[in-house]
């Protein structure tokens, strides 16, 4: 600007002298770019596919000025060239090419290029047939270069990137910026600064005015929160190929135990989907043919494989979907009286392993083949609450009190309202959330939870059997994933394979169970003089319990009077009264004003 207010002075200056004035130049005017920077601007924007040509010339230049300085160079020159060939063949993985192919590509150039320039350091460039190898093998290790798909992926991208500040005018996101872009098997991901007031949440409304920018399909944009997490930045995942059109058979079971995260599928990057079941409640939720008996098979393949998970299942189907798996199975309902019975008896075994717990001063279970945990795996829970409504105490007690006590609850249903998950706190203690594909929009928030739809999980998108979206405590960005397909020949196989190792309940909780099976014949055989039966109303029974079992998992300082309520459901007076009556045979311990829980072995007696 000072220049051009100089001209223009100058200009007025010599009109005023009566000297012929200057030529003005307008800021917007440009003079005609020469040759030269024509040609270095080819050059430069061209430079990956001439790239064998730039090495060719680079190998010469060194060669001359090695074979003039340093003739005896090389043998150096020879080693070190065997010497990195070897360790990109061993490391070239953690460099970026993850392909056998395109490693040996690489290391068999470099071992090329640097046996021609030690022959050449030693003999001369220039001697014959130097010159003649040099160009023959330029043009033999051009060919694979420029038939390489991720190369021309790269320059595709390069390309489509440096046109960014228009598309990003054109689609409402002026002033972000391309910080780096990578090429990867199944398309590209790019990392973007945005301008000062725009969010994420403005990228991901703009997805579709994305594609058409950048020319991609339909659906093969994806917007995530970068690692660092900072607001003014995002990650665009661009998908050449969907690696997920075609189903992903299943390579086998990975795990050998349940404190291991359980692979469920690939993400659209290839990364495993690992997702933990330890001490976590689990749901799997959809629409019909959605993949949900499939996801269900992968979680049954892993957890029948693990030495250390005892396995009961319901499925009110006449055993349609899990019957296969029976030779794993520890115990099957098929029928409203089998699933009230295994889940009352799961209850039982959650109380005596809660009491166990305190007697030895622990806190949580820790599984072991000979202490195993115990995954309660419901097909279709809507049609257990329908159909064995009494069920619905029991799951709502597994759900609250069960993950200390290694008993884990995962429930597979079309759409888990409150009406279908029982009325209780069933849904609210799934810590593990699957959701494939739904029908509504809506189903989403059902599924994964309240304003999720809004936050980008888009499981209404989802577009073939098996895809699916997770929340749990390690997976937090809606990233899509794919389940492993287990054919019906694979599940008897696996199932079979399995069966023989499978371990049984621990004898605690075996014995708990019998002893609960036994109790109404012995009440029932000496009566109260005063009540009558012995046993308690169901009722007060089952808040008995709740309230002894939160009183052993309680912390160290004790859990307070409106916990315990909210518990065991119990009025204040009547808390007070159990509470006392606890304290009284010394089994609870009041740690401070309003804060109780279980006396464990080192309490002194009251």
């Amino acid at each position: 600007m000072t220049s051009y207010r100089r001209m223009r002075r100058q200009a007025r200056h010599a009109r005023r002298s009566g000297l012929q004035p200057m030529m003005v130049m307008n800021p917007g005017d440009q003079l005609p770019d020469s040759p030269g920077t024509l040609l270095a601007r080819c050059a430069w924007r061209y430079r990956s596919e001439l790239a064998p040509l730039y090495l060719v010339a680079a190998l010469f230049a060194v060669a001359c000025w090695l074979h003039v300085t340093r003739p005896h160079c090389w043998p150096l020159v020879l080693s070190a060239t065997v010497t990195a060939a070897g360790t990109l063949l061993s490391l070239g993985a953690k460099a970026g090419l993850s392909a056998r192919a395109e490693r040996l590509y690489t290391a068999g150039a470099m071992l090329a290029a640097g046996g021609w320039l030690a022959a050449a350091a030693s003999a001369g460039p220039a001697t014959s047939p130097l010159p003649q190898f040099l160009v023959l093998g330029g043009a033999v290790v051009a060919v694979p270069w420029w038939a390489h798909r991720r190369r021309r992926a790269r320059v595709r991208v390069e390309r489509k990137l440096a046109a960014w500040p228009d598309i990003a005018k054109t689609i409402g996101l002026p002033g972000s910026q391309v910080m780096s872009a990578t090429v990867d098997l199944w398309g590209w991901r790019a990392r973007f600064r945005l301008a000062r007031g725009q969010t994420i949440a403005d990228v991901t409304t703009r997805i579709p005015a994305i594609e058409s920018g950048l020319g991609t399909f339909r659906g093969a944009v994806r917007v995530y929160p970068t690692p660092d997490d900072l607001a003014n930045r995002c990650e665009l995942r661009v998908l050449d190929t969907d690696p997920h059109a075609d189903a992903i058979p299943w390579p086998g079971q990975a795990v050998t135990s349940i404190r291991e995260p359980v692979t469920l599928g690939p993400f659209e990057d290839a990364t495993p989907c690992a997702v933990s079941f330890l001490r976590r409640h689990a749901i799997l939720g959809g629409t019909t043919g959605s993949g949900k008996s499939g996801g269900l098979n992968v979680v049954m393949a892993n957890l029948a494989a693990c030495p250390d998970v005892v396995i009961w299942a319901v499925d009110l189907k006449n055993g349609m979907e899990l019957k296969p798996w029976q030779p794993c199975i520890a115990r099957l309902a098929t029928t409203p009286s089998q699933a009230a019975a295994l889940l009352h008896d799961a209850v039982v075994v959650l109380h005596a392993r809660a009491e166990l717990l305190a007697a030895t001063g622990r806190r949580v279970w820790e599984p072991a083949p000979g202490a195993p945990a115990l995954v309660i795996v419901i097909d279709e829970f809507a049609e257990l609450t329908d159909e064995a409504p009494g069920a619905a105490t029991d799951t709502d007690a597994i759900a609250r009190l069960g993950r200390a006590v290694a008993v884990t609850l995962i429930a597979a249903t079309q759409r888990p309202t409150q009406k279908a998950m029982g009325q209780g706190a069933v849904r609210s203690q799934m810590d593990t959330r699957i959701c494939f594909r739904v029908r509504e929009r809506k189903d989403t928030d059902l599924i994964l939870g309240q304003g999720m739809l809004t936050a980008g999980w888009h499981a209404h998108s989802l577009n073939a059997p098996g895809k699916f979206l997770v929340s749990a405590p390690e997976h937090t960005t809606p990233q899509r994933a794919r389940a492993y397909l287990l054919t019906d020949q694979a599940v008897t196989a696996a199932a079979a394979h399995h069966a023989t190792s499978r371990p049984a309940l621990d004898e605690v909780s075996q014995q708990a169970i019998t002893a609960a099976l036994m109790a109404p014949a012995v009440t029932s055989s000496t009566p109260s003089e005063d009540t009558g039966p012995a046993t308690e109303p169901p009722g007060e029974t089952t808040a008995e319990d709740a309230l002894w079992l939160a009183l052993c998992m309680a912390p160290e300082d004790g859990a307070d009077i409106g916990e315990l309520m909210r518990a065991t459901s119990m009025t204040r007076p009547t808390l007070y009264r159990h509470l006392s009556q606890h304290a009284r045979a010394g089994r609870a311990v009041q740690v401070s004003r309003g804060r109780w829980r279980a006396a464990t072995t080192e309490e002194p007696a009251p």
